[in-house]
C-alpha cells in the first residue's frame, strides 16, 4: 500500500527588519574601528622604532665614551714615555757621534812594538809625525791606510837603513815603508838620526767604537 509523502518543514522563515541606515552605520563603525586600530598599531611600531634608535644611539655613545677614555689613557702613557724616547734618541745620537769621531781608534803601544821589534840594538825612537787614515770604506782592511807618517830613530852607530826598511815592510800590518833621510842627531852629539816613512793598514784599528753590524 502506498505511503503518502509528508513535506518536511525547512524551519522558521527569517526576515531582516533592520533598517538599511543601521546597517550602513554598523559597517561604517566597523571600518572606523579598523582604521583606529591600524593607526594605533602604526603609532606603536613608530614608537618602537624610535625607542630602538635611541637605544642604539645610547649604546654607541657609551662605546664612544669608553674609547675616548681609553685613548686618553694611552696618551697619558705615551706622555710618560716621552722622556724615555728623548733619552734613547739622545743616546743614539751620541753613540753615532762617538762612532764617527772614534772610527780610526787604535792602540799606540802595539803599533810601536811592531816597529821596535825589527830595529837593531841600541836604536831608539826620538820623534814621530803621524796621522790616522780615513774611515773604513768596506774594502779589505789590509789595502787601506790606517796610520801614515814619519818616524825618527836615533842610533849611536850607523845602521843598515836599507835592511831595516826591508824588515819593516815584512811586519804584519805595515802597508809601506821607506827610508827618507840620514843625518847627525840633534838630540845626542855623535849619534845618527834616521827618518823612516811608514804606513800601517787599517788592521790596527780597534773597532771598539764601531756601530753594531760593522767593524
Amino acid at each position: 500500500m502506498a505511503k503518502s509523502m509528508v513535506p518536511a518543514l525547512a524551519g522558521m522563515p527569517r526576515i531582516n527588519l533592520m533598517p538599511k541606515s543601521e546597517l550602513i552605520r554598523r559597517e561604517r563603525d566597523s571600518t572606523i574601528r579598523g582604521w583606529v586600530w591600524g593607526a594605533l598599531a602604526a603609532i606603536v611600531v613608530t614608537l618602537l622604532i624610535i625607542a630602538g634608535a635611541f637605544a642604539f644611539k645610547w649604546v654607541s655613545d657609551q662605546r664612544l665614551v669608553a674609547e675616548q677614555a681609553r685613548t686618553n689613557e694611552l696618551l697619558v702613557q705615551l706622555s710618560a714615555l716621552s722622556e724615555v724616547s728623548s733619552s734613547l734618541a739622545t743616546q743614539q745620537e751620541l753613540e753615532s757621534f762617538r762612532s764617527d769621531a772614534m772610527v780610526s781608534d787604535f792602540a799606540w803601544a802595539p803599533v810601536m812594538a811592531k816597529v821596535d821589534g825589527i830595529l837593531p840594538a841600541d836604536v831608539v825612537f826620538t820623534g814621530f809625525s803621524v796621522k790616522t787614515g780615513g774611515a773604513p770604506s768596506g774594502a779589505e782592511p789590509t789595502a787601506e791606510p790606517g796610520l801614515v807618517g814619519t818616524l825618527t830613530l836615533d842610533s849611536p852607530t850607523p845602521i843598515d837603513i836599507v835592511s831595516t826598511v826591508r824588515s819593516l815592510r815584512q811586519v804584519d800590518g805595515v802597508l809601506a815603508a821607506d827610508g827618507q833621510a840620514v843625518t847627525s842627531s840633534n838630540v845626542i852629539e855623535g849619534h845618527y838620526a834616521y827618518e823612516i816613512t811608514v804606513a800601517f793598514d787599517q788592521t790596527i784599528y780597534s773597532g771598539q767604537f764601531a756601530p753594531e753590524g760593522g767593524k
